[in-house]
């Protein structure tokens, strides 16, 4: 016991001082009188911390196949209606977009599988496909930070919180996060298999992380998103972009912004060009399909980007990990409209209670919800998928009802025409 002595404790013997009678009655008043508050403080102290704290967030704001049928477009047609950065150590090449332009100058961008982080080989320009495996970093002026403009379910200024010239925002949680810190990092973390081929059917999926999270540490080495899209053997390229570095703290930054998303994807469509190596394949990378995949944290600017973001038309699919912590009325809203897309949603106890919601508001609205992922995942499918004991919410994006989630979804969502890794040790049915 700090701070005691070892002579009154020693061998646990522990020394009794009698009272005076007096004193005594006295002691007892009081403890009687302190009981009960004192006792509710002691089961506040003793709970466990709030696993839904996300929802504080949540009030805040083509080449034709050989097949009829058989490309993605065709199953999943547009529809008709309508506080850290990463250490020296574990950071990836940062490139601009003038990197890539032509000149004396010549782009070294590190390429390796993702698991492994094998040795570092040159990126070669040459056509489609490369034949190397493209991890990689991009800073892009239309990803969701630096953010200077309003937080819309206060419409105020997102940056709130002003000090000795460096402005900050205070989230819900009453935790300060400076901009210079957090909010600062303009990187998308791209990736591109060694067997994509732009001039295949192919899909963009777009990954929101959640919080507390880097893109190296964690969506690369952690999650193993890129490795997922690769391993799927579709025909899929990886946007991920950096959202709040490593805190706790879901804001969409420019997602949030009308117009927000469509912006984003056309600058990745020219950034993705050059990577591949051939600048013109821009005009491929802005017609491609697009899937959404929002883990945790990643809910609000998923949200956001399907309800105000301009370009929700190309969404083809909405995976939602261990994410619906609010914004019901957004997922809700895009499902209603955009029958020729699929939507799925796999959850922990944490979020149960809002996905239940958003199921009967599906089911109210005469949409067939299934709560398996047993079956093929078709145009219109929209799909809750409980997970039990054991399964953590830390871990979910590589162990949810499946291991490596994303992966399989990928497998079930692609037409065979889009499956072009030839190892790819996946199958539909799985």
């Amino acid at each position: 016991m700090v701070g005691a002595n070892p002579k009154n404790h020693e061998l646990g013997v522990v020394r009794r001082v009698k009272l005076p009678e007096t004193a005594g009655r006295a002691c007892r008043w009081l403890l009687a009188c302190l009981g009960v508050p004192l006792a509710l403080l002691l089961v506040q102290c003793g709970r466990a911390p709030n696993p839904g704290a996300l929802a504080a967030n949540a009030s805040a704001a083509p080449t034709p196949s050989t097949a009829s049928g058989d490309t993605f477009d065709d199953r999943f047609p547009k529809p008709d209606f309508r506080d850290r950065f990463p250490t020296a150590s574990e950071a990836l090449p940062l490139h601009q977009l003038a990197d890539f332009e032509p000149g004396p100058k010549r782009v070294q961008t590190h390429s390796y599988r993702v698991a492994s982080l094998e040795p570092t080989l040159p990126y070669q320009h040459q056509p489609q496909p490369t034949g190397e495996e493209i991890t990689t970093l991009v800073s892009m002026k239309s990803s969701a930070f630096p953010y200077y403009g309003n937080n819309p379910a206060s419409d105020t200024p997102f940056l709130n919180i002003s000090s000795d010239g460096r402005k900050g925002h205070r989230s819900y949680s009453g935790h300060v996060y400076w901009q210079d810190q957090t909010y600062n990092d303009s990187r998308v973390l791209v990736h591109i298999p060694e067997n994509f081929d732009v001039q295949k059917p192919g899909v963009i999926v777009v990954f929101f992380h959640g919080n507390g999270a880097t893109l190296e540490r964690d969506v690369r080495d952690r999650q193993l998103v890129p490795q997922q899209i690769t391993d799927s053997g579709v025909n899929a390229v990886l946007l991920a972009p950096q959202m709040a570095v490593d805190a706790a703290d879901s804001s969409a930054g420019k997602f949030w912004q009308p117009g927000g998303f469509k912006r984003f994807i056309n600058e990745s469509a020219t950034n993705l060009a050059h990577l591949y190596g051939d600048p013109s394949s821009a005009k491929a990378f802005e017609k491609m399909p697009i899937v959404i995949v929002g883990y945790s944290g990643g809910f609000l600017p998923t949200a956001w980007s399907l309800e105000v973001g301009g370009i929700s038309d190309r969404v083809r699919g909405v995976i939602l990990l261990d994410a619906v912590y609010g914004q019901l009325d957004k997922f809700a809203s895009w499902i209603e409209t955009h029958r020729n897309g699929f939507f799925v949603s796999s959850y922990t106890r944490y979020t149960a209670p809002h996905d239940h919601e958003l199921m009967s508001m599906l089911r109210a609205k005469g949409i067939t919800v299934s709560e398996s992922m047993d079956g093929p995942l078709h145009p219109g499918s929209v799909i809750f998928v409980e997970t039990g004991a054991g399964i953590t919410h830390r871990n979910y994006v590589t162990q949810a009802w499946t291991k490596d989630p994303i992966e399989q979804i990928l497998v079930k969502m692609a037409a065979p025409s889009m499956r072009v890794a030839a190892g790819a040790a996946t199958s539909a049915s799985r």
